[in-house]
């Protein structure tokens, strides 16, 4: 990634249809960690509208649950990126209760992953 993990915080949000990932800076005001926040998550967000999920493969594994489920139903997620104030956020939504299922899963993986530098709400 793109940005220092000890300066920013990931947040993990399991919605009715699908989830809200935000990365935060801890330090809202610097400038450059947001900044750098902001261009990786628009990115990558690019890439998952598309099915593409290698990043997240790459760090985490092949075999992280609901990547496979998630790169092969990508035309059935809404993917979408915003920015914030001290970070940006990437919004994952389905109708499709498999979908909802894979994000939920990919979700609570990266949260026992990123371990003190990730929270729920």
């Amino acid at each position: 990634m793109p940005f220092d993990l000890s300066k920013t915080v990931h947040v993990f949000e399991m919605t009715e249809d699908g989830g809200i990932q935000q990365v935060v800076a801890k330090d809202g005001s610097d400038a450059k960690q947001v900044m750098l926040i902001q261009q990786h998550l628009q990115y990558e967000a690019e890439r998952f509208r598309k099915g593409d999920f290698s990043d997240p493969a790459a760090l985490h594994g092949e075999d992280m649950p609901g990547l496979r489920e998630l790169s092969a139903g990508a035309n059935h997620l809404v993917v979408t990126y915003a920015p914030l104030a001290n970070g940006g956020e990437i919004r994952f939504a389905t109708q499709d209760n498999r979908l909802v299922t894979a994000v939920h899963r990919w979700f609570g993986a990266q949260l026992s992953e990123h371990g003190a530098d990730a929270t729920s709400r």
